[in-house]
């Protein structure tokens, strides 16, 4: 049977010189560190988070005398520029960063003791932000038996079909030989073990021609009482058999942002009777519609898509994935009222895609920062022609049985749309190479754009299903009328830049620099290419009904592209990397969370200044009239029209006085829903400090 193995642990690291050959590392001087994957090894010098250099990691393990297995070894992701050798031998070489891969490396492998090294090369500049370096992501070695399903071989897509749904599983399998009856059983179960749908065929039946067209070569048998639709296979020329089935689910409960519902579809090849290999995943049952006037609707239910970008590092953690860290930034997210995450500009964690299923959050899953020119000197371009064919159907053969998928992004910002013809040649080539491996649309093809107002890019848009703007919401309504057919959402939008804490007076004047290096919380700062506000940028996308939604940079701050100033850390996000929450979280929140479930109010800033001095106060809520009090007396009520309204907070200027700052939420019965406040203060007492949790599994993973 196949077994899958963590294969983390036991790891020894160096750093080298660019240039460092394998016969190289067997010096003796060479000092080797024990480290833990995932690992990245630039963030543990954050005065240097750029360095180039070369990653070299070593494991020894131990295998019995050789079976009639296939060995593999899977890396979830390296960054970058990677060559692994087992036994001093090379076994496979992989270029970007952020795609998953895996070596076949059974005739490496002998009795005993082996070894595998795998050397990474970051040379710097290669992104626009920080990308991390090493071996970031997971590692697995499998075992699989002669005869087995193909890594990522399963391909599951569940239509509605009248007053059923019908659930299509294409499987790839490899066979040892042909003298032996191979069946492929699929087999749906429901959240608490129940059988719901059974098919089963011979990978070999001979009553099955080749090479059919599938719509038009289906047959249907009864089995245990279901309707099951039983397709013919195909064999490509690798001799990796495809075999497609089809069964038939009535009524089944529905993947959706709430009840996040998952079956599981156990695949498994039996060879005379006995199973010898076994597959399991996820899916769910969900309809996406994406309507070029009235929006986005999943189960036939509008929804607006109120989403975040995210880049891969997790603050202090650097690149190195961490499923813990990762839910604990979604819940955050999801607090705020953020419903989709875009992941720019690379191909997800594993883990990403899983939380996003178990959570209920929309994933836009994007590929590239580049394609064929550069943005620096040492980026994926210089790699992308001999490797995008693999990194695309590496990306989407991961991914696309995923529920929480919409939207396959190939590209952010690419300016080879803009330079000429070739753009959109390449553009055209990729959704190809996409619906290659998506071809029933489990997700539609994208690309977010900072260069829309411009002829060229315009015509490459026209080679992607659903156009994604960056920073162009002027846009919107002339396309829409221009381009009558397009599907449109704000791919990338806000960019306001604020520090957690931090307030420069007064609100009415618009300031980016400043000599603390910091950036006003006040909402006063804003770039040049961004949003003139973050009211501006919910009111926009919200009264925009065609658009499907946006994706404001950025949910988190990230390492990296540290606007206006240089710094370690960007500025843009609404939680800090320490997964503080900002003032402009709760504007976002006050708009995209409902005060009937969960009802919210939020002063700013603190309450302490000098005396007489004239302090900007604002207050966000989900609630429709807000009122604000200094020591007991009312300053005013604020009536806030979160569904048509262009004023989203109440905003009040008072010279500072001694005391407290209390703010009312009110439901349209004028009864208090939420209180906050702020409280003059003086010196500290004490620190306190409060874990977010009381208890850690004792897995090496929490």
């Amino acid at each position: 049977m196949r077994m899958k193995q963590l294969f983390n642990d036991g790891w020894q690291f160096t750093k080298r010189a660019i240039g460092t050959k394998l016969e190289d590392m067997n010096a003796d001087d060479i000092r080797w560190t024990e480290v833990d994957i995932p690992h990245d090894w630039l963030i543990y010098d954050t005065r240097n988070l750029y360095e180039t250099g070369e990653g070299w990691y070593r494991k020894t393990f131990f295998m019995d005398a050789a079976a009639s297995k296939v060995y593999s070894i899977c890396f979830e992701g390296v960054y970058m520029n990677t060559t692994v050798y087992v036994n001093g031998l090379v076994a496979g070489e992989w270029k970007y960063g952020y795609s998953s891969f895996e070596f076949d490396i059974t005739k490496l492998l002998k009795a005993g003791e082996n070894e595998i090294v795998v050397q990474v090369i970051h040379q710097s500049p290669n992104s626009r932000w920080y990308s991390g370096a090493g071996i970031y992501r997971n590692v697995w070695l499998k075992t699989t038996p002669l005869t087995h399903i193909i890594t990522d071989g399963i391909y599951i897509s569940a239509k509605k079909d009248g007053d059923h749904w019908k659930v299509e599983v294409d499987t790839e399998v490899v066979l040892a030989s042909n003298q032996k009856k191979e069946i492929v059983r699929q087999t749906i179960l429901d959240r608490d073990g129940q059988v719901i749908g059974v098919v089963e065929n011979s990978v070999k039946d001979k009553s099955f021609t080749r090479n059919f067209e599938p719509a038009a070569q289906s047959l249907q048998v009864a089995k245990k009482g279901m309707v099951i639709n039983i397709q013919k296979q195909d064999t490509n020329p690798l001799d990796a058999h495809r075999v497609s089935q089809c069964l038939q689910v009535k009524d089944p409960i529905l993947w959706s942002l709430e009840n996040t519902y998952l079956y599981t579809l156990k695949t498994e090849i039996m060879e005379d009777g006995a199973i010898i290999d076994e597959i399991r995943q996820h899916f769910g049952f969900r309809t996406l519609r994406f309507d070029k006037n009235e929006g986005f609707f999943l189960n036939d239910t509008y929804v607006k898509l109120h989403g975040a970008c995210m880049h891969h590092d997790l603050g202090a953690l650097g690149a190195a994935m961490n499923k813990t860290a990762l839910r604990r930034q979604l819940v955050m997210l999801k607090e705020m009222g953020i419903n989709a995450i875009r992941t720019s500009h690379n191909m997800p964690a594993v883990e990403m895609m899983e939380l996003a299923d178990e959570m209920g959050i929309l994933i836009v899953s994007e590929a590239f920062d580049m394609w064929e020119r550069s943005k620096t000197e040492y980026d994926y371009a210089r790699f992308f022609p001999e490797w995008h064919e693999k990194d695309v159907a590496s990306w989407i053969r991961r991914d696309r049985n995923h529920p929480s998928i919409i939207m396959w992004s190939i590209g952010n910002e690419i300016y080879d749309t803009h330079a000429g013809e070739r753009g959109r040649e390449v553009a055209r080539m990729l959704r190809k190479l996409v619906e290659q491996h998506d071809p029933k649309k489990n997700g539609l093809v994208t690309f977010g754009s900072n260069y829309m107002p411009w002829e060229n890019t315009q015509k490459a848009a026209e080679e992607v299903e659903v156009v994604g703007y960056n920073y162009a919401e002027y846009l919107y309504d002339a396309h829409h009328k221009k381009y009558p057919n397009w599907i449109i959402y704000g791919s990338e939008t806000a960019s306001t830049v604020q520090s957690r804490g931090i307030y420069h007076f007064p609100f009415s004047q618009s300031m980016l620099a400043n000599d603390d290096e910091q950036c006003s919380s006040l909402g006063n700062c804003t770039t040049s290419w961004g949003a003139k506000g973050t009211e501006r940028c919910i009111t926009d996308d919200r009264d925009a009904r065609f658009c499907l939604g946006q994706f404001i940079w950025t949910g988190f701050d990230y390492i990296g592209e540290p606007t206006p100033y240089s710094t370690k850390n960007s500025y843009f996000g609404q939680i800090d990397t320490a997964g503080f929450a900002k003032d402009s979280f709760y504007i976002y929140q006050s708009a995209w969370t409902d005060y009937r479930k969960k009802p919210m109010i939020h002063i700013l800033p603190y309450w302490d200044f000098n005396e007489g001095q004239l302090i900007d106060v604002r207050v966000f809520s989900n609630a429709p009239k807000i009122e604000l009090f200094l020591n007991g007396e009312s300053l005013g009520v604020a009536e806030i029209d979160h569904e048509n309204g262009k004023k989203l907070s109440g905003d009040w200027q008072i010279p500072y006085r001694k005391g407290i700052l209390k703010a009312l939420a009110y439901d349209e019965k004028d009864q208090v829903i939420a209180v906050d406040e702020q409280r003059s203060f003086g010196d500290a007492a004490v620190l306190k400090m409060e874990a977010d949790k009381t208890e850690l599994q004792a897995d090496g993973q929490d």
